[in-house]
């Protein structure tokens, strides 16, 4: 296994610079298998030992998959000065440097979203090329019906004449629906309902290919993605 400087591999992994890392060595507040280091040179493997900053488990991957909970309210960005961001709302360890979300949620959209540092892999999850479904549950106002179905089928039309690639509808009740997408477009989901005649009261992301959004993760909340449910996320194009 390679064998790292600690403060180049904290540096290279999270969200501290060089400099912030050697002061937080040198203060003591670094452990490796629970014990203190303060010596910035000191040598670490990193895939063979526990790093704690502060008390809290350090990941020292350099390459991170995290799966949010996503709230209403906040907006999908990695930053912006007068509203929060779903970067903001991450825990210190699972923050890095140029981290952002995979794609968006709009700003009273909740649900599964996926934010990481890793360009490609999220280059292809987006692309519709690679044919990524996006699964949505949409509380509208007023009854759908089959006809509805079947124009989802056949590609909505939007009102600024923008065609949609076909899309699947599943009747929950008579006001909610499942909406599966394989574009991403500015509002899509609400802008098809709106082109048909509804209005979406109510929107939540629920799965991303074949990953579910863990049912166990409360709203505004995130965790580092399993291998298996990264596995899943990426089955379709690898």
């Amino acid at each position: 296994m390679p064998i790292e400087r600690l403060d180049k591999l904290i540096a290279t992994s999270s969200k501290y610079t060089r400099s912030e890392t050697r002061k937080m060595i040198q203060a003591g507040r670094v452990t490796v298998d629970g014990e203190i280091v303060k010596k910035i040179d000191s040598k670490v493997e990193p895939t063979n030992c526990n790093i704690e900053i502060d008390n809290l488990s350090f990941c020292s991957k350099s390459n991170i998959y995290i799966m949010m909970n996503k709230p209403a309210g906040v907006i999908s960005a990695s930053m912006d000065l007068s509203v929060p961001t779903v970067i903001d709302l991450l825990p210190e360890t699972l923050k890095r440097k140029n981290i952002f979300p995979a794609g968006r949620l709009d700003k009273d959209t909740e649900g599964l979203l996926i934010i990481t540092n890793d360009g490609e892999f999220a280059h292809k999850m987006l692309s519709p090329n690679s044919k990524v479904m996006k699964v949505y549950i949409a509380e509208l106002n007023s009854e759908i019906t089959e006809k509805e179905i079947q124009l989802f089928k056949d590609g909505i039309i939007l009102k600024d004449g923008t065609k949609c690639l076909p899309a699947t509808l599943k009747i929950i009740n008579n006001t909610t629906a499942e909406v599966g997408i394989f574009e991403g477009k500015y509002h899509q989901v609400k802008r098809m309902f709106s082109a048909v005649g509804f209005r979406v009261i109510k929107l939540k992301r629920i799965r991303i290919g074949n990953l579910q959004l863990d049912k166990n993760l409360p709203l505004s909340e995130a965790r580092e993605l399993k291998t298996e449910e990264l596995q899943l996320l990426c089955e379709n194009y690898s």
